[in-house]
Protein backbone atom coordinates (compact mmCIF):
# COMPACT_ATOMS: atom_id res chain seq x y z
CA UNK A 1 0.00 0.00 0.00
CA UNK A 2 1.55 3.35 0.88
CA UNK A 3 3.15 4.86 3.92
CA UNK A 4 6.34 6.74 4.78
CA UNK A 5 9.25 6.83 7.27
CA UNK A 6 8.73 9.25 10.12
CA UNK A 7 12.29 10.60 10.02
CA UNK A 8 11.67 12.78 6.96
CA UNK A 9 12.25 16.50 7.59
CA UNK A 10 9.22 18.76 7.53
CA UNK A 11 10.11 20.66 4.35
CA UNK A 12 11.14 19.46 0.94
CA UNK A 13 14.35 21.47 0.84
CA UNK A 14 16.12 22.66 -2.27
CA UNK A 15 13.95 23.02 -5.38
CA UNK A 16 16.92 22.38 -7.66
CA UNK A 17 16.78 18.73 -6.70
CA UNK A 18 13.73 18.09 -8.81
CA UNK A 19 16.01 18.35 -11.81
CA UNK A 20 18.63 16.09 -10.24
CA UNK A 21 17.26 12.82 -8.90
CA UNK A 22 20.43 12.28 -6.95
CA UNK A 23 20.20 15.61 -5.14
CA UNK A 24 19.39 15.67 -1.46
CA UNK A 25 18.78 18.36 1.12
CA UNK A 26 20.81 19.11 4.19
CA UNK A 27 19.11 16.24 5.99
CA UNK A 28 20.11 13.78 3.27
CA UNK A 29 16.58 13.42 1.90
CA UNK A 30 16.30 12.65 -1.79
CA UNK A 31 14.03 15.37 -3.11
CA UNK A 32 11.71 13.91 -5.72
CA UNK A 33 8.97 16.15 -4.32
CA UNK A 34 7.76 19.33 -5.93
CA UNK A 35 6.45 21.26 -2.97
CA UNK A 36 6.47 24.49 -1.00
CA UNK A 37 9.75 26.43 -0.82
CA UNK A 38 11.80 26.20 2.35
CA UNK A 39 10.91 29.26 4.44
CA UNK A 40 14.43 29.19 5.90
CA UNK A 41 15.72 30.43 2.55
CA UNK A 42 13.75 33.68 2.63
CA UNK A 43 16.82 35.81 3.36
CA UNK A 44 18.27 34.95 -0.03
CA UNK A 45 15.07 34.48 -1.97
CA UNK A 46 13.51 36.79 -4.46
CA UNK A 47 11.45 39.41 -2.58
CA UNK A 48 8.28 38.20 -4.25
CA UNK A 49 8.56 34.76 -2.68
CA UNK A 50 7.71 33.71 0.84
CA UNK A 51 5.62 31.46 3.01
CA UNK A 52 1.84 31.38 3.09
CA UNK A 53 2.04 32.84 6.58
CA UNK A 54 3.94 35.86 5.24
CA UNK A 55 1.09 36.56 2.86
CA UNK A 56 -1.54 36.08 5.49
CA UNK A 57 0.25 38.65 7.69
CA UNK A 58 0.43 41.15 4.86
CA UNK A 59 4.24 41.05 4.53
CA UNK A 60 3.98 39.97 0.90
CA UNK A 61 1.10 40.83 -1.45
CA UNK A 62 -1.28 37.95 -2.01
CA UNK A 63 -0.81 38.25 -5.77
CA UNK A 64 2.95 38.56 -5.65
CA UNK A 65 3.48 35.90 -8.23
CA UNK A 66 1.50 37.97 -10.64
CA UNK A 67 -1.47 37.30 -12.80
CA UNK A 68 -1.52 35.81 -16.23
CA UNK A 69 -0.67 39.06 -17.95
CA UNK A 70 2.00 40.33 -15.57
CA UNK A 71 3.96 37.17 -14.90
CA UNK A 72 5.35 35.62 -18.08
CA UNK A 73 6.92 32.93 -15.93
CA UNK A 74 3.51 31.42 -15.34
CA UNK A 75 2.77 31.35 -19.03
CA UNK A 76 5.97 30.15 -20.64
CA UNK A 77 7.26 27.92 -17.87
CA UNK A 78 10.65 29.65 -17.66
CA UNK A 79 12.68 29.60 -14.49
CA UNK A 80 11.33 31.64 -11.61
CA UNK A 81 13.55 32.73 -8.68
CA UNK A 82 15.87 30.00 -7.48
CA UNK A 83 14.10 29.16 -4.23
CA UNK A 84 10.69 28.74 -5.87
CA UNK A 85 11.55 27.53 -9.35
CA UNK A 86 9.84 24.15 -9.18
CA UNK A 87 7.45 24.91 -6.32
CA UNK A 88 3.77 24.11 -6.67
CA UNK A 89 2.82 27.10 -4.51
CA UNK A 90 5.35 29.66 -5.81
CA UNK A 91 6.75 30.86 -9.12
CA UNK A 92 5.85 29.37 -12.48
CA UNK A 93 2.56 27.57 -12.90
CA UNK A 94 3.42 25.84 -16.15
CA UNK A 95 6.64 24.28 -14.88
CA UNK A 96 5.24 22.39 -11.85
CA UNK A 97 2.12 21.47 -13.81
CA UNK A 98 4.31 19.86 -16.45
CA UNK A 99 6.57 18.20 -13.87
CA UNK A 100 3.55 16.68 -12.13
CA UNK A 101 1.60 15.77 -15.25
CA UNK A 102 4.14 14.01 -17.46
CA UNK A 103 4.93 11.21 -14.98
CA UNK A 104 1.19 10.80 -14.39
CA UNK A 105 0.67 10.43 -18.13
CA UNK A 106 3.45 7.84 -18.22
CA UNK A 107 1.94 6.04 -15.22
CA UNK A 108 -1.43 5.94 -16.94
CA UNK A 109 0.19 4.82 -20.18
CA UNK A 110 1.84 2.01 -18.27
CA UNK A 111 -1.48 1.31 -16.53
CA UNK A 112 -3.20 1.00 -19.88
CA UNK A 113 -0.33 -1.17 -21.08
CA UNK A 114 -1.55 -3.87 -18.70
CA UNK A 115 -4.86 -3.92 -20.55
CA UNK A 116 -3.41 -3.43 -24.01
CA UNK A 117 -0.94 -6.30 -23.60
CA UNK A 118 -3.75 -8.53 -22.35
CA UNK A 119 -5.90 -7.48 -25.31
CA UNK A 120 -3.06 -8.02 -27.77
CA UNK A 121 -2.43 -11.59 -26.65
CA UNK A 122 -6.06 -12.49 -25.96
CA UNK A 123 -6.94 -11.20 -29.42
CA UNK A 124 -4.68 -13.96 -30.74
CA UNK A 125 -6.56 -16.41 -28.56
CA UNK A 126 -10.11 -15.52 -29.67
CA UNK A 127 -12.49 -12.60 -30.18
CA UNK A 128 -14.56 -14.03 -27.32
CA UNK A 129 -11.62 -13.60 -24.95
CA UNK A 130 -11.40 -9.91 -25.91
CA UNK A 131 -15.13 -9.56 -25.30
CA UNK A 132 -14.75 -11.28 -21.94
CA UNK A 133 -12.27 -8.77 -20.53
CA UNK A 134 -14.47 -5.92 -21.79
CA UNK A 135 -17.33 -7.38 -19.75
CA UNK A 136 -15.11 -8.05 -16.75
CA UNK A 137 -13.80 -4.56 -16.18
CA UNK A 138 -17.06 -2.76 -15.22
CA UNK A 139 -17.88 -5.30 -12.52
CA UNK A 140 -14.32 -5.19 -11.16
CA UNK A 141 -14.45 -1.41 -11.15
CA UNK A 142 -17.73 -1.45 -9.23
CA UNK A 143 -16.14 -3.07 -6.19
CA UNK A 144 -12.73 -1.41 -6.28
CA UNK A 145 -14.48 1.98 -6.59
CA UNK A 146 -15.46 1.75 -2.94
CA UNK A 147 -11.86 1.73 -1.77
CA UNK A 148 -10.82 4.07 -4.58
CA UNK A 149 -12.82 6.90 -3.04
CA UNK A 150 -10.79 6.70 0.15
CA UNK A 151 -7.57 6.67 -1.85
CA UNK A 152 -8.72 9.94 -3.42
CA UNK A 153 -9.48 11.38 0.01
CA UNK A 154 -5.99 10.56 1.22
CA UNK A 155 -4.42 12.30 -1.78
CA UNK A 156 -6.55 15.42 -1.23
CA UNK A 157 -5.65 15.71 2.45
CA UNK A 158 -1.96 15.01 1.87
CA UNK A 159 -1.89 17.75 -0.78
CA UNK A 160 -3.59 20.36 1.39
CA UNK A 161 -1.51 19.60 4.49
CA UNK A 162 1.66 19.67 2.41
CA UNK A 163 0.70 23.06 0.96
CA UNK A 164 -0.01 24.35 4.47
CA UNK A 165 3.37 23.01 5.64
CA UNK A 166 1.68 20.62 8.06
CA UNK A 167 3.88 17.67 7.16
CA UNK A 168 3.26 15.69 10.35
CA UNK A 169 -0.48 15.81 9.67
CA UNK A 170 0.17 14.80 6.06
CA UNK A 171 2.04 11.73 7.30
CA UNK A 172 -0.67 10.83 9.77
CA UNK A 173 -3.47 11.07 7.22
CA UNK A 174 -1.40 8.99 4.78
CA UNK A 175 -1.04 6.26 7.40
CA UNK A 176 -4.75 6.29 8.15
CA UNK A 177 -5.53 6.02 4.44
CA UNK A 178 -3.26 3.00 4.12
CA UNK A 179 -5.00 1.13 6.92
CA UNK A 180 -8.50 2.06 5.77
CA UNK A 181 -7.96 0.94 2.18
CA UNK A 182 -6.08 -2.20 3.22
CA UNK A 183 -9.01 -3.41 5.31
CA UNK A 184 -11.54 -2.53 2.63
CA UNK A 185 -9.54 -4.27 -0.10
CA UNK A 186 -9.59 -7.58 1.77
CA UNK A 187 -13.38 -7.49 2.11
CA UNK A 188 -13.78 -6.37 -1.51
CA UNK A 189 -11.59 -9.21 -2.75
CA UNK A 190 -13.51 -11.85 -0.82
CA UNK A 191 -16.91 -10.45 -1.78
CA UNK A 192 -15.94 -10.01 -5.41
CA UNK A 193 -14.69 -13.57 -5.74
CA UNK A 194 -18.06 -15.01 -4.70
CA UNK A 195 -20.16 -12.32 -6.39
CA UNK A 196 -18.71 -12.13 -9.87
CA UNK A 197 -20.05 -15.28 -11.58
CA UNK A 198 -23.67 -14.92 -10.37
CA UNK A 199 -23.60 -11.22 -11.29
CA UNK A 200 -22.44 -11.94 -14.82
CA UNK A 201 -25.06 -14.63 -15.25
CA UNK A 202 -27.76 -12.07 -14.43
CA UNK A 203 -26.82 -9.92 -17.42
CA UNK A 204 -29.33 -10.13 -20.28
CA UNK A 205 -27.27 -11.33 -23.18
CA UNK A 206 -27.27 -12.70 -26.69
CA UNK A 207 -27.27 -16.55 -26.58
CA UNK A 208 -23.86 -16.77 -28.22
CA UNK A 209 -22.43 -14.22 -25.79
CA UNK A 210 -23.92 -16.07 -22.81
CA UNK A 211 -22.41 -19.35 -23.96
CA UNK A 212 -18.93 -18.17 -24.92
CA UNK A 213 -18.05 -14.75 -23.50
CA UNK A 214 -19.58 -14.66 -20.02
CA UNK A 215 -17.93 -17.86 -18.68
CA UNK A 216 -14.54 -16.55 -19.77
CA UNK A 217 -15.21 -13.20 -18.09
CA UNK A 218 -16.08 -14.98 -14.84
CA UNK A 219 -12.87 -17.03 -14.94
CA UNK A 220 -10.82 -13.86 -15.40
CA UNK A 221 -12.58 -11.85 -12.70
CA UNK A 222 -12.37 -14.48 -9.98
CA UNK A 223 -8.58 -14.46 -10.12
CA UNK A 224 -8.44 -10.66 -10.28
CA UNK A 225 -10.56 -10.34 -7.15
CA UNK A 226 -8.33 -12.72 -5.21
CA UNK A 227 -5.46 -10.33 -5.94
CA UNK A 228 -7.32 -7.07 -5.23
CA UNK A 229 -5.27 -6.28 -2.07
CA UNK A 230 -2.07 -6.52 -4.12
CA UNK A 231 -3.52 -4.25 -6.77
CA UNK A 232 -4.65 -1.64 -4.26
CA UNK A 233 -1.23 -1.54 -2.66
CA UNK A 234 0.14 0.33 -5.64
CA UNK A 235 -2.97 2.50 -6.09
CA UNK A 236 -2.69 3.92 -2.57
CA UNK A 237 1.06 4.36 -2.84
CA UNK A 238 0.70 6.28 -6.09
CA UNK A 239 -2.16 8.50 -4.86
CA UNK A 240 -0.44 9.56 -1.65
CA UNK A 241 2.82 10.30 -3.42
CA UNK A 242 0.91 12.35 -5.98
CA UNK A 243 -0.77 14.38 -3.25
CA UNK A 244 2.66 15.09 -1.79
CA UNK A 245 3.95 16.21 -5.19
CA UNK A 246 6.14 13.24 -6.16
CA UNK A 247 4.89 11.52 -9.30
CA UNK A 248 8.24 10.25 -10.55
CA UNK A 249 8.76 7.55 -7.92
CA UNK A 250 5.41 5.81 -8.64
CA UNK A 251 6.24 6.04 -12.34
CA UNK A 252 9.48 4.12 -11.83
CA UNK A 253 7.75 1.44 -9.74
CA UNK A 254 4.99 1.12 -12.32
CA UNK A 255 7.52 0.64 -15.11
CA UNK A 256 9.06 -2.37 -13.35
CA UNK A 257 5.61 -3.88 -12.85
CA UNK A 258 4.58 -3.46 -16.48
CA UNK A 259 7.78 -5.00 -17.79
CA UNK A 260 7.10 -8.03 -15.61
CA UNK A 261 3.53 -8.26 -16.92
CA UNK A 262 4.71 -8.09 -20.53
CA UNK A 263 7.12 -10.96 -19.85
CA UNK A 264 4.59 -13.14 -18.01
CA UNK A 265 1.54 -12.65 -20.25
CA UNK A 266 2.42 -14.75 -23.33
CA UNK A 267 3.73 -17.67 -21.29
CA UNK A 268 0.84 -17.80 -18.81
CA UNK A 269 -1.77 -17.40 -21.57
CA UNK A 270 -0.33 -19.71 -24.26
CA UNK A 271 2.41 -21.68 -22.57
CA UNK A 272 4.65 -23.24 -25.20
CA UNK A 273 2.02 -24.11 -27.80
CA UNK A 274 0.99 -21.63 -30.52
CA UNK A 275 2.57 -18.83 -28.54
CA UNK A 276 2.62 -15.73 -30.82
CA UNK A 277 5.69 -14.39 -29.02
CA UNK A 278 7.86 -17.06 -30.62
CA UNK A 279 6.39 -16.27 -34.04
CA UNK A 280 7.18 -12.58 -33.59
CA UNK A 281 10.70 -13.35 -32.43
CA UNK A 282 11.22 -15.52 -35.50
CA UNK A 283 10.41 -12.50 -37.69
CA UNK A 284 13.31 -10.50 -36.20
CA UNK A 285 16.40 -10.97 -38.43
CA UNK A 286 18.94 -11.17 -35.64
CA UNK A 287 16.83 -13.51 -33.53
CA UNK A 288 15.57 -15.73 -36.36
CA UNK A 289 18.90 -17.55 -36.49
CA UNK A 290 18.13 -18.98 -33.05
CA UNK A 291 14.96 -20.58 -34.50
CA UNK A 292 12.50 -19.47 -31.76
CA UNK A 293 9.76 -21.75 -33.12
CA UNK A 294 12.01 -24.78 -32.62
CA UNK A 295 12.83 -23.55 -29.13
CA UNK A 296 9.10 -23.37 -28.40
CA UNK A 297 8.61 -26.92 -29.66
CA UNK A 298 11.43 -28.15 -27.44
CA UNK A 299 9.98 -26.41 -24.40
CA UNK A 300 6.56 -27.89 -25.11
CA UNK A 301 8.03 -31.36 -25.50
CA UNK A 302 9.79 -30.98 -22.17
CA UNK A 303 6.92 -29.47 -20.19
CA UNK A 304 3.66 -30.04 -22.07
CA UNK A 305 2.60 -26.61 -20.78
CA UNK A 306 -0.19 -25.03 -22.86
CA UNK A 307 -0.88 -22.03 -20.64
CA UNK A 308 -4.00 -21.01 -18.74
CA UNK A 309 -5.79 -18.98 -21.41
CA UNK A 310 -7.64 -15.94 -20.11
CA UNK A 311 -6.89 -16.97 -16.53
CA UNK A 312 -3.20 -16.68 -17.37
CA UNK A 313 -3.71 -13.01 -18.24
CA UNK A 314 -5.25 -12.45 -14.81
CA UNK A 315 -2.40 -14.29 -13.07
CA UNK A 316 0.19 -12.20 -14.92
CA UNK A 317 -1.54 -8.98 -13.90
CA UNK A 318 -1.81 -9.98 -10.24
CA UNK A 319 1.80 -11.16 -10.10
CA UNK A 320 3.10 -7.93 -11.61
CA UNK A 321 0.90 -5.84 -9.31
CA UNK A 322 2.19 -7.73 -6.31
CA UNK A 323 5.76 -6.86 -7.22
CA UNK A 324 4.76 -3.17 -7.56
CA UNK A 325 3.19 -3.22 -4.12
CA UNK A 326 6.26 -4.85 -2.57
CA UNK A 327 8.56 -2.26 -4.13
CA UNK A 328 6.24 0.52 -3.04
CA UNK A 329 6.28 -0.67 0.57
CA UNK A 330 10.05 -0.91 0.48
CA UNK A 331 10.32 2.63 -0.88
CA UNK A 332 7.98 4.00 1.76
CA UNK A 333 9.40 2.21 4.78
CA UNK A 334 13.08 2.15 3.85
CA UNK A 335 13.59 5.51 2.09
CA UNK A 336 12.82 9.16 2.81
CA UNK A 337 10.31 9.79 0.03
CA UNK A 338 6.83 11.24 0.29
CA UNK A 339 4.78 12.26 3.34
CA UNK A 340 6.44 11.41 6.65
CA UNK A 341 4.65 8.19 7.61
CA UNK A 342 5.85 5.98 10.42
CA UNK A 343 4.52 2.84 12.08
CA UNK A 344 2.84 5.00 14.73
CA UNK A 345 0.75 6.64 12.01
CA UNK A 346 -0.92 3.30 11.31
CA UNK A 347 -2.69 3.37 14.68
CA UNK A 348 -6.32 4.49 14.19
CA UNK A 349 -6.89 8.22 14.68
CA UNK A 350 -10.61 8.90 14.46
CA UNK A 351 -10.22 12.60 13.71
CA UNK A 352 -8.32 11.84 10.52
CA UNK A 353 -10.46 8.80 9.72
CA UNK A 354 -13.55 11.01 9.93
CA UNK A 355 -12.03 13.39 7.38
CA UNK A 356 -11.08 10.48 5.12
CA UNK A 357 -14.66 9.23 5.21
CA UNK A 358 -16.18 12.68 4.70
CA UNK A 359 -14.10 13.20 1.58
CA UNK A 360 -13.93 9.58 0.55
CA UNK A 361 -17.60 8.64 0.67
CA UNK A 362 -18.66 11.09 -2.08
CA UNK A 363 -15.71 9.93 -4.17
CA UNK A 364 -16.70 6.31 -3.55
CA UNK A 365 -20.28 7.10 -4.53
CA UNK A 366 -18.98 8.87 -7.64
CA UNK A 367 -16.84 5.92 -8.66
CA UNK A 368 -19.48 3.36 -7.69
CA UNK A 369 -22.21 5.09 -9.69
CA UNK A 370 -19.73 5.36 -12.55
CA UNK A 371 -19.18 1.63 -12.34
CA UNK A 372 -22.93 1.04 -12.19
CA UNK A 373 -23.32 3.17 -15.30
CA UNK A 374 -20.68 1.07 -17.04
CA UNK A 375 -22.47 -2.10 -15.99
CA UNK A 376 -25.77 -0.72 -17.26
CA UNK A 377 -24.14 0.16 -20.56
CA UNK A 378 -22.60 -3.30 -20.71
CA UNK A 379 -26.01 -4.86 -20.08
CA UNK A 380 -27.31 -2.99 -23.12
CA UNK A 381 -24.26 -3.87 -25.23
CA UNK A 382 -24.51 -7.62 -24.62
CA UNK A 383 -27.93 -7.65 -26.31
CA UNK A 384 -26.00 -7.17 -29.56
CA UNK A 385 -23.89 -9.75 -31.40
CA UNK A 386 -20.39 -10.83 -30.26
CA UNK A 387 -18.61 -8.63 -32.86
CA UNK A 388 -20.34 -5.54 -31.44
CA UNK A 389 -19.46 -6.57 -27.88
CA UNK A 390 -15.84 -7.15 -28.88
CA UNK A 391 -15.71 -3.82 -30.78
CA UNK A 392 -17.08 -2.02 -27.73
CA UNK A 393 -14.39 -3.54 -25.52
CA UNK A 394 -11.61 -2.99 -28.03
CA UNK A 395 -12.70 0.58 -28.71
CA UNK A 396 -12.85 1.39 -25.01
CA UNK A 397 -9.33 0.11 -24.49
CA UNK A 398 -8.02 2.23 -27.33
CA UNK A 399 -9.91 5.28 -26.08
CA UNK A 400 -8.40 4.69 -22.65
CA UNK A 401 -5.11 5.59 -24.33
CA UNK A 402 -6.69 8.77 -25.64
CA UNK A 403 -7.68 9.73 -22.10
CA UNK A 404 -4.06 9.79 -20.94
CA UNK A 405 -3.14 13.45 -21.56
CA UNK A 406 -6.42 14.67 -20.06
CA UNK A 407 -6.14 12.32 -17.10
CA UNK A 408 -2.57 13.42 -16.45
CA UNK A 409 -3.58 17.07 -16.38
CA UNK A 410 -6.62 16.31 -14.23
CA UNK A 411 -4.60 14.46 -11.61
CA UNK A 412 -1.82 17.05 -11.68
CA UNK A 413 -4.30 19.85 -11.17
CA UNK A 414 -5.86 18.21 -8.11
CA UNK A 415 -2.42 18.30 -6.46
CA UNK A 416 -1.81 21.90 -7.54
CA UNK A 417 -5.23 23.06 -6.37
CA UNK A 418 -4.91 21.12 -3.10
CA UNK A 419 -1.48 22.46 -2.22
CA UNK A 420 -2.27 26.04 -3.26
CA UNK A 421 -5.51 26.12 -1.30
CA UNK A 422 -3.60 24.63 1.63
CA UNK A 423 -1.18 27.55 1.25
CA UNK A 424 -4.09 30.04 1.01
CA UNK A 425 -3.37 30.71 -2.68
CA UNK A 426 -6.85 30.40 -4.24
CA UNK A 427 -5.94 32.95 -6.94
CA UNK A 428 -3.00 30.84 -8.04
CA UNK A 429 -5.10 27.67 -7.97
CA UNK A 430 -7.67 29.26 -10.29
CA UNK A 431 -5.02 30.32 -12.80
CA UNK A 432 -3.54 26.84 -12.78
CA UNK A 433 -6.94 25.35 -13.62
CA UNK A 434 -7.44 27.73 -16.55
CA UNK A 435 -4.01 26.95 -17.99
CA UNK A 436 -4.54 23.19 -17.58
CA UNK A 437 -8.04 23.23 -19.13
CA UNK A 438 -6.87 25.21 -22.16
CA UNK A 439 -3.88 22.92 -22.62
CA UNK A 440 -6.04 19.82 -22.22
CA UNK A 441 -8.54 20.92 -24.85
CA UNK A 442 -5.80 21.72 -27.36
CA UNK A 443 -3.88 18.50 -26.85
CA UNK A 444 -7.01 16.36 -27.04
CA UNK A 445 -8.07 18.04 -30.28
CA UNK A 446 -4.77 16.98 -31.85
CA UNK A 447 -5.26 13.45 -30.50
CA UNK A 448 -8.71 13.38 -32.13
CA UNK A 449 -7.21 14.27 -35.51
CA UNK A 450 -4.71 11.42 -35.18
CA UNK A 451 -7.39 8.96 -34.04
CA UNK A 452 -9.67 9.73 -36.97
CA UNK A 453 -6.82 9.51 -39.49
CA UNK A 454 -5.30 6.20 -38.39
CA UNK A 455 -8.24 4.36 -36.79
CA UNK A 456 -8.36 1.26 -39.00
CA UNK A 457 -4.66 0.30 -38.91
CA UNK A 458 -4.59 0.86 -35.15
CA UNK A 459 -7.66 -1.29 -34.52
CA UNK A 460 -6.44 -4.05 -36.84
CA UNK A 461 -3.28 -4.55 -34.76
CA UNK A 462 -5.31 -5.94 -31.88
CA UNK A 463 -7.14 -8.69 -33.75
CA UNK A 464 -5.45 -11.55 -35.53
CA UNK A 465 -6.91 -14.01 -38.01
CA UNK A 466 -9.75 -15.10 -35.73
CA UNK A 467 -13.48 -15.60 -36.37
CA UNK A 468 -15.52 -12.36 -36.59
CA UNK A 469 -12.36 -10.22 -36.84
CA UNK A 470 -13.50 -8.26 -39.97
CA UNK A 471 -16.88 -7.39 -38.44
CA UNK A 472 -15.29 -6.47 -35.11
CA UNK A 473 -12.78 -4.17 -36.83
CA UNK A 474 -15.53 -2.46 -38.83
CA UNK A 475 -17.60 -1.73 -35.72
CA UNK A 476 -14.56 -0.62 -33.70
CA UNK A 477 -13.43 1.84 -36.40
CA UNK A 478 -16.88 3.46 -36.44
CA UNK A 479 -16.90 3.61 -32.64
CA UNK A 480 -13.54 5.36 -32.29
CA UNK A 481 -14.25 7.85 -35.07
CA UNK A 482 -17.59 8.90 -33.63
CA UNK A 483 -16.21 9.27 -30.12
CA UNK A 484 -13.33 11.43 -31.33
CA UNK A 485 -15.83 14.31 -31.43
CA UNK A 486 -15.79 14.44 -27.63
CA UNK A 487 -12.02 14.34 -27.11
CA UNK A 488 -11.50 18.10 -26.58
CA UNK A 489 -14.37 18.10 -24.09
CA UNK A 490 -12.66 15.27 -22.22
CA UNK A 491 -9.62 17.51 -21.76
CA UNK A 492 -11.72 20.22 -20.14
CA UNK A 493 -13.92 17.97 -18.00
CA UNK A 494 -11.02 16.00 -16.51
CA UNK A 495 -9.26 19.20 -15.41
CA UNK A 496 -12.41 20.70 -13.88
CA UNK A 497 -13.19 17.51 -11.96
CA UNK A 498 -9.59 17.39 -10.73
CA UNK A 499 -9.89 20.97 -9.50
CA UNK A 500 -13.01 20.21 -7.49
CA UNK A 501 -11.42 17.13 -5.94
CA UNK A 502 -8.23 18.98 -5.06
CA UNK A 503 -10.31 21.62 -3.29
CA UNK A 504 -12.05 18.92 -1.27
CA UNK A 505 -15.36 19.48 -3.09
CA UNK A 506 -15.83 15.79 -3.74
CA UNK A 507 -19.62 16.14 -3.62
CA UNK A 508 -19.52 18.53 -6.57
CA UNK A 509 -17.31 16.18 -8.56
CA UNK A 510 -19.72 13.37 -7.70
CA UNK A 511 -22.76 15.26 -9.03
CA UNK A 512 -21.03 16.24 -12.29
CA UNK A 513 -19.84 12.67 -12.86
CA UNK A 514 -23.33 11.28 -12.27
CA UNK A 515 -24.78 13.74 -14.79
CA UNK A 516 -22.06 12.88 -17.30
CA UNK A 517 -22.56 9.14 -17.13
CA UNK A 518 -26.21 8.61 -16.31
CA UNK A 519 -27.78 11.46 -18.26
CA UNK A 520 -25.15 12.03 -20.92
CA UNK A 521 -24.35 8.38 -21.64
CA UNK A 522 -26.75 5.80 -20.22
CA UNK A 523 -29.94 7.68 -21.10
CA UNK A 524 -28.58 8.61 -24.52
CA UNK A 525 -27.57 5.05 -25.40
CA UNK A 526 -30.91 3.72 -24.14
CA UNK A 527 -32.79 6.14 -26.37
CA UNK A 528 -30.54 6.12 -29.43
CA UNK A 529 -29.43 2.48 -29.67
CA UNK A 530 -32.25 0.25 -28.47
CA UNK A 531 -35.68 -0.45 -29.92
CA UNK A 532 -38.57 0.22 -27.54
CA UNK A 533 -41.68 2.31 -27.14
CA UNK A 534 -43.91 3.31 -24.24
CA UNK A 535 -47.35 4.87 -24.25
CA UNK A 536 -48.45 7.32 -21.56
CA UNK A 537 -52.17 6.49 -21.06
CA UNK A 538 -53.37 9.79 -19.58
CA UNK A 539 -52.21 11.86 -22.54
CA UNK A 540 -52.16 9.05 -25.10
CA UNK A 541 -48.61 9.88 -26.15
CA UNK A 542 -46.20 7.22 -27.35
CA UNK A 543 -42.46 7.68 -26.89
CA UNK A 544 -40.29 5.50 -29.10
CA UNK A 545 -36.55 4.96 -29.10
CA UNK A 546 -34.66 5.76 -32.28
CA UNK A 547 -33.22 2.24 -32.56
CA UNK A 548 -29.99 3.15 -34.33
CA UNK A 549 -28.32 -0.04 -33.13
CA UNK A 550 -24.52 -0.01 -32.64
CA UNK A 551 -24.25 3.50 -34.11
CA UNK A 552 -26.59 4.72 -31.39
CA UNK A 553 -24.27 3.22 -28.79
CA UNK A 554 -21.27 5.06 -30.19
CA UNK A 555 -23.11 8.41 -30.43
CA UNK A 556 -24.57 8.09 -26.95
CA UNK A 557 -21.17 7.33 -25.46
CA UNK A 558 -19.77 10.50 -27.06
CA UNK A 559 -22.43 12.79 -25.59
CA UNK A 560 -21.43 12.19 -21.96
CA UNK A 561 -18.26 14.26 -21.76
CA UNK A 562 -19.78 17.08 -23.81
CA UNK A 563 -22.45 17.47 -21.14
CA UNK A 564 -19.94 16.99 -18.31
CA UNK A 565 -17.60 19.69 -19.63
CA UNK A 566 -20.43 22.21 -20.02
CA UNK A 567 -21.79 21.63 -16.51
CA UNK A 568 -18.31 21.56 -14.95
CA UNK A 569 -17.20 24.86 -16.48
CA UNK A 570 -20.43 26.59 -15.44
CA UNK A 571 -20.13 25.28 -11.87
CA UNK A 572 -16.45 26.15 -11.62
CA UNK A 573 -17.14 29.73 -12.74
CA UNK A 574 -19.32 30.25 -9.64
CA UNK A 575 -16.13 30.26 -7.53
CA UNK A 576 -17.59 28.31 -4.61
CA UNK A 577 -14.66 25.87 -4.58
CA UNK A 578 -11.97 28.29 -3.32
CA UNK A 579 -12.05 27.42 0.40
CA UNK A 580 -9.57 24.77 1.52
CA UNK A 581 -10.89 21.71 3.32
CA UNK A 582 -8.44 21.65 6.23
CA UNK A 583 -8.76 24.21 9.03
CA UNK A 584 -5.53 23.69 10.96
CA UNK A 585 -2.30 22.19 9.62
CA UNK A 586 -0.95 21.79 13.16
CA UNK A 587 0.24 18.20 13.67
CA UNK A 588 -1.12 17.95 17.20
CA UNK A 589 -4.65 19.11 16.42
CA UNK A 590 -7.24 16.80 14.93
CA UNK A 591 -8.28 18.13 11.52
CA UNK A 592 -11.79 19.43 11.14
CA UNK A 593 -13.10 20.20 7.69
CA UNK A 594 -16.25 21.06 5.88
CA UNK A 595 -16.90 19.72 2.44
Amino acid sequence: MSDEPSERPSDSGEPDHTDDPSGSDEHGKNDGHIGPPDPSDNDTADPTSGTPADRANGDIPADSDGDDSDDPDELDGSDSPDDARDSITEGSLVRPLFHLAWPIVVIQLLQVTYNVVDTLYLGRLSAEAVGAISLAFPLIFLLIAVAGGFTTAGAILVAQYTGAEGDDSAGMVAGQTIVTVAVLSVFIGIGGYFYTRPALELLPSDPDTAATVIPLAADYMEIIFLGIPLMFGFFVFSALMRGYGDTRTPMAVMFVSVVLNVVLDPFLIFGFENNPLFEWLAAIPGVAALDPVAVEASLFAATGFTGYGIEGAALATIGARGVATAIGLWVLFATDLGPAVGIADLRPDFGFIEDIFRLGLPSSVEQTTSAMAMITLTAMIVTFSPPVVAAYGLGNRLISLVFLPAMGLGRAIDTMVGQNLGADRADRAARAVKIAATTGAGVMFLVAVIAVTFTEPIVSVFLGDVPDAPATIEFAVEYVRIRSVEFAFIGVSQVILGAFRGAGNTKTAMVISILTLWVGRVASVFYLALTWSVTIPLVDVTISALGWGPTGVWVGMALGNVLGAAVGVAWFARGTWTERYIDDPSPDVDPVGDD
